[in-house]
């Protein structure tokens, strides 16, 4: 009988042991997926200014903004239209994850030095 009791004791551990691996597997292959169909773009800020002040993405596709501050003091990422906000500290990058969205223009600013900091994001 104690050998019954070792098989069960076993068979759960392992079992156990396969649910966590299957599950890290289906983890894996769901990130991979997104990654495949998420495009990443980049902005950059420096002295104030984003470059490029346009960035041009196509339309109902998922899009992964890369946002990196060059400058020494922070900045914040703000869009009304994007619904969307970030502060991004200096000499740091920020990711903000875009749409799917329509054609359109859609403008950002830094709110921290709004009258500099302007630009818009095009969508084709």
């Amino acid at each position: 009988m104690n050998w019954l009791l070792s098989i069960t004791v076993q068979c759960e551990v392992n079992c156990a042991l396969l649910r966590r691996v299957l599950f890290l597997v289906f983890l894996f292959a769901q990130a991979n997926n997104i990654s495949a169909e998420t495009l990443i773009y980049e902005l950059h800020i420096k002295d104030h200014l984003f470059y490029p002040s346009v960035l041009t993405i196509p339309a109902s596709k998922k899009i992964k903004l890369l946002i990196f501050n060059d400058d020494l003091t922070p900045e914040e990422f703000e869009s009304y239209e994007l619904n969307r906000e970030k502060v991004i500290m200096g000499k740091s990058k920020g990711v903000i994850f875009l749409g799917p969205l329509k054609a359109g223009k859609y403008p950002f600013f830094g709110e921290f030095n709004p009258e500099t900091a302007q630009g818009n994001i095009e969508v084709k």
